[in-house]
């Protein structure tokens, strides 16, 4: 078929087409013995020559006639395909034989380093048959009824081999032969080339491939390809992207063409020059400001250039005794930008204002507010001037290219003579006296005043604040009590006084302080108002509530699900060992007997003993211990798992015996699990269990998590090597160190900002956000089923971790594990959902396998799963429809032959129901013709059935 040899490349190309000229060719086949195998021309019904190798001695017994090849080279190939067209008589078709005709023939292979005559033994591939004879009326109507075999020959080794073909006693025509192998063919993807690639002869792995840039690429995420085991290239990942100054164009990177420009690596395409700007070459990375026309430092690429504004319009002043104001208009011109500021700059003059003067840059006392310099308002005021002295001030506008452009700037100027004469600055200030919440102040004035004091202003503000917010309060008199502050906070206060003609500027600052006062702060929660208590203030609450529950029975209006023991996370506590003292039960250390070292743990040492109860009977335990010459930090992060351990008690969560804090080694013991970590446990003993056995481990640990999502806790590390067994095969989830509470609200996400994930079993929005739930859990819980049902294999095999998180984004999922019922592999799938609002929660898959295992150990009646409900139903002979594949599209997309979706359906095979029915004739039917194609789908059905016949012995019906 066209697409078959398109895809697959044949390299080593036709190994013949029987001609009687088969020495020039020089792959000719040898007969033996001699005239047993005739080369034959004939024409076909379109008289076409067609060269064939035939025998057909079917009168004679015992027929042993050989046909074999030349020598041909293995070049690249692993494994070999043998493409067999022929045609083959019906022996019901020829009179007067009996038991010496045959309608079969045997196909052998031999591998050598170099081609030879000598007689070896060969290697038998297969018996071929026919799917379609022909008969005596078909010769006479000319039909030619051509068979197409293809069978896998190796993995070969060596650097040729022969093929051999026997016959019998058939009578048979051998129409064509060819050999040929798989391979990736060479391509290009993400503006990245891939070679020619030859798949691994094992058909599970795949082949990761680095592709290479092409020209004026660079590498954004690093390409790869897996060339699959079909010659297919899968799993697309990383990509290339045009460097500066070129685009995507077909394919490959094309320059930017004048008058376009690109500033960055990337897939976008060149952008037209900005304003006031230009490129003059080819490839431009940026586009050059024209004449009088800047870019600022800080200015992207793709903003136009732009120049400094004109001066400021309109400069007025305003003097009223105490303070000048300046105020002005925005110019007319402001260069095209926004960044738009303000300067004023002073110069003061002695003697008459168009006179001659003596100007020189005004004294650093002259105060400016806001500010002299950056001004972004158009306003200033002036304060702190002198008396009858003539000031020129001026004002110029500024960009963020002013800086950049030659010459002066153009400025607005005005000069202001202060006649005026405003009264004086308070004097010093001081504090009376003070009390909790209250202030004296009295102070003098700093000289003789012209005019009267008509009364004193107080500003005052708390010190931390930073003048952020203020009060202020007048009197008459230079003294005064300022109340309703706060105790034991030091203020700042500021005064000035004012007159007939204005106020003058406030004095300097002076810092005065409350008297102490020490009252008890509560944390109080109202239930009829928002509670706005911290988090540890939360955690205090539960954990008092859990201590008072002992003793004066359950808060019903303050546990979340009443009736349900509710978690509480020990580091909202104050003192992280109160949690250890409320959770755990301390072990006099002489009770424990250490036997052994099992196993290293992050603290230290973990280990294997007994425990001697109170009945002085003893009891195997695991023991933790804490290594010397830790620091405190260490030691609570140690105990932390022990406070989170001693909060559950269920038969699939590991139990707390207690620890052993007030002596040394600081230790945690809990219960001893005999066969270890389950992904060990799998691993050492493949392919020993049945799928019953496998799904009630997976049972076991569902259960676990549905008690601890239940007590509103989330793992965020469920995986199998956190899970451990004992010698009755039962599974309990461990290893605690990663996990965090979830707070009252079932459907709320714990958000973590730092700490190590373990991708591999980790949902999609953990690892971007870091948000975990109980639904990320259950994704981890479909990871930990995949890993049950493979015994223990590394998901997603060699791929890199950043490979996972990209695949997994573009919507690939685990494919199920040999031998794994259809079913569960739906569940897995279910628990990998990217919303995580469509994920099962932990007591659906429970139910959900309590039911799988009890129809199992019914009659084999078949039983209809629907999935999308994940859940069995309760009569046996309820069959509602169960989808296997979401759609038939997504079946034909499996088998890659998504081009008949059209075909199926309008043809009326919308179920794989109705597909797995079907047969050749059906498949023709719809107007698949290409042979190939033809018996790859009908392939796919039979293996259809047998998944479902395989499913119902599993227990586990379809």
């Amino acid at each position: 078929a066209m697409s078959l040899t398109s895809t697959l490349s044949p390299v080593l190309s036709v190994v013949f087409s029987p001609r009687v000229s088969s020495a020039e060719e020089g792959t000719h086949l040898i007969t033996a013995p001699t005239h047993h195998w005739d080369a034959i021309t004939e024409m076909d019904e379109q008289n076409r020559p067609i060269h064939t190798f035939q025998v057909c001695n079917v009168m004679e017994p015992n027929q042993n006639n050989w046909l074999r090849s030349n020598w041909i080279q293995r070049q690249a190939a692993q494994k070999v395909f043998v493409e067999l067209r022929f045609t083959l008589r019906d022996c019901n078709s020829i009179p007067w034989v009996s038991g010496t005709c045959k309608e079969t023939f045997n196909l052998f292979y031999l591998e050598t380093d170099q081609p030879h005559s000598a007689t070896t033994r060969f290697l038998p591939v297969d018996t071929i048959a026919a799917d379609e004879s022909f008969t005596q009326t078909d010769l006479g109507d000319r039909v030619l009824r051509l068979n197409t075999e293809v069978r896998e020959v190796g993995p070969v080794t060596r650097k040729g081999f022969y093929l051999a073909f026997q016959d019998v006693g058939a009578c048979i025509a051998l129409v064509s032969v060819k050999v040929f192998y798989k391979r990736c063919p060479s391509t290009l993807r993400n503006l990245a080339a891939f070679p020619d690639t030859v798949p691994r002869v094992d058909s599970s792995s795949l082949v990761e491939v680095r592709g290479a840039c092409v020209e004026n690429a660079e590498e954004r995420d690093t390409p790869k390809l897996y060339c699959g085991a079909d010659g297919d290239w899968l799993v697309p990942l990383g990509l290339c992207v045009c460097s500066l100054g070129h685009e995507e164009t077909d394919g490959v990177c094309q320059a930017c063409r004048p008058g376009f420009y690109k500033a960055f690596a990337g897939n976008t395409k060149c952008s037209k020059c900005p304003p006031h700007s230009s490129s003059h070459d080819q490839a431009g990375t940026i586009c050059h400001c024209d004449k009088g026309f800047y870019r600022a430092a800080k200015d992207p690429s793709s903003m136009a250039c732009t120049r400094s504004p004109s001066a400021p319009r309109n400069l007025i002043s305003l003097i009223n005794e105490t303070a000048l104001f300046l105020t002005w208009s925005a110019p007319s011109d402001s260069g095209g930008r926004k960044d738009l500021t303000y300067n004023v700059l002073c110069h003061r003059c002695s003697g008459a204002p168009g006179g001659e003067e003596d100007c020189e840059p005004c004294d650093a006392d002259l105060r400016f507010v806001p500010r002299p310099l950056g001004i972004t308002g158009t306003s200033v005021a002036v304060l702190d001037f002198a008396k009858h002295v003539n000031y020129t001030f001026y004002v110029e506008a500024v960009n963020g290219v002013s800086s950049l452009g030659q010459g002066s700037r153009p400025l607005a100027n005005i000069t202001v003579t202060t006649d005026q004469a405003g009264p004086s600055l308070v004097g010093v200030v001081r504090k009376d006296w003070a009390s909790d919440n209250s202030i004296a102040l009295s102070w003098l004035e700093g000289e003789q005043q012209p005019n009267a004091i008509l009364d004193y202003e107080i500003k005052y503000y708390e010190k931390e604040q930073e003048q952020l917010s203020y009060s202020s309060t007048r009197t008459k008199t230079p003294r005064a009590v300022v109340t309703g502050l706060k105790p034991s906070t030091v203020y700042v206060f500021r005064l000035r006084s004012r007159t007939a003609t204005g106020f003058t500027a406030y004095s300097n600052t002076f810092e005065f302080s409350t008297g102490d006062e020490s009252k008890d702060v509560l944390c109080v929660c109202v239930s009829a108002c928002v509670c706005a208590c911290c988090n540890r203030c939360q955690g205090y609450i539960k954990a008092k509530i859990k201590s008072e529950d002992k003793r004066r029975g359950p808060f019903q209006n303050v546990v979340p699900f009443p009736g349900i023991k509710t978690y509480v996370d020990p580091d909202t506590y104050e003192d992280p060992t109160q949690a250890v003292h409320e959770f755990t039960k301390q072990i006099d250390p002489s009770r424990i007997c250490i036997e052994r070292v099992i196993g290293a743990g992050e603290f230290g040492e973990v280990c294997s003993g007994r425990l001697r109860t109170a009945g002085q009977t003893e009891t195997p335990v695991a023991i933790k211990t804490l290594k010397g010459g830790y620091m405190e930090r260490q030691r609570r992060d140690f105990l932390r798992e022990a406070s989170i351990m001693g909060q559950f008690d269920n038969p699939n969560v590991i139990r707390l015996e207690g620890v052993v804090t007030k002596s040394r080694p600081v230790m945690i013991v809990v219960e001893y699990m005999e066969n270890g970590s389950l992904d060990s446990f799998l691993r050492k003993h493949d392919g020993q269990f049945t799928v019953i056995q496998l799904v009630g481990m997976l049972r076991g640990i569902a259960s676990g998590m549905t008690y601890l999502s239940d007590m509103g806790y989330v793992h965020r590390d469920l995986a199998a090597r956190n899970i451990l067994v004992n010698e009755a095969l039962v599974c309990k989830v461990s290893d605690f160190g990663l996990s965090r509470v979830l707070e009252d609200d079932p459907e709320a996400a714990y958000t973590t900002t730092g700490g190590k994930i373990p991708i591999r079993w980790t949902a999609p929005e953990a690892i971007a956000y870091r948000k975990f739930s109980s639904a990320s859990d259950a994704w981890s819980y479909g990871i930990v089923m995949w890993e049950v049902m493979s015994y223990g294999e590394r998901p997603y095999w060699e791929m890199s971790n950043q490979d996972v998180i990209l695949s997994i984004e573009e919507g690939y999922r685990l494919p199920a594990p040999m031998g794994c019922p259809v079913a569960l592999h739906q569940l897995m799938l279910h628990c990998w959902q990217k919303e995580r609002g469509q994920r099962p929660y932990f007591s659906d898959v429970v139910s959900f396998l309590d039911n799988g295992i009890r129809f199992s150990l019914r009659s084999p009646v078949v039983i209809i799963c629907p999935f999308s409900k994940l859940s069995f139903p309760e009569s046996p002979e309820v069959m509602p429809h169960y989808p296997l594949f979401i759609s038939i599209g997504d079946w034909l997309d499996s088998i890659k032959m998504s081009q008949y979706k059209s075909n199926f359906l309008a043809a009326g095979f919308t179920t794989l129901d109705s597909v797995s029915a079907m047969t050749l004739e059906d498949v023709r039917r719809i107007g698949v013709s290409l042979i190939g194609h033809q018996r790859r789908i009908v392939s796919s059905i039979q293996t259809l059935r047998l998944q479902l016949l395989s499913d119902q012995h599993n227990g586990f019906h379809v």
